[in-house]
């Protein structure tokens, strides 16, 4: 079992960075893929970014190519999603995802754990 936890959310202006963090706690995180999506209001939930445990290859929505990083820190048991550039489209909730398969999929479905989810609002 793992638990996952958001943070790093809030309002920023248009143009900003924000760098969101996930922590997890349980065992056997290192072994895992971790991906991010994000949910605006009256929409379905997308794919961002994620990032397998075998060689620390990334997967990027083209939405964010060049504007995120996702990275993690297996030592901290946490994965980061620094975003840069933000701009008002990228509002949302943002939700971290565990996949005990390694396969860093956008797949939502392929994700077996989730988080609570942390804010982000960009401003024009």
């Amino acid at each position: 079992q793992v638990q996952l936890k958001e943070s790093g959310g809030g309002l920023v202006q248009a143009g900003g960075s924000l760098r969101l963090s996930c922590a997890a706690s349980g065992r056997t995180f290192s072994t895992y893929a971790m991906g991010w999506f994000r949910q605006a209001p009256g929409k379905e939930r997308e794919f961002v970014a994620a990032i397998r445990w075998r060689g620390g290859s990334t997967n990027y929505a083209d939405s964010v190519k060049g504007r995120f990083t996702i990275s993690r820190d297996n030592a901290k048991n946490t994965v980061y999603l620094q975003m840069n550039s933000l701009k008002p489209e990228d509002t949302g909730v943002y939700y971290c995802a565990a996949d005990w398969k390694d396969w860093g999929s956008s797949s939502r479905s392929t994700y077996d754990y989730w988080g609570q989810g942390t804010q982000v609002t960009v401003s024009s």
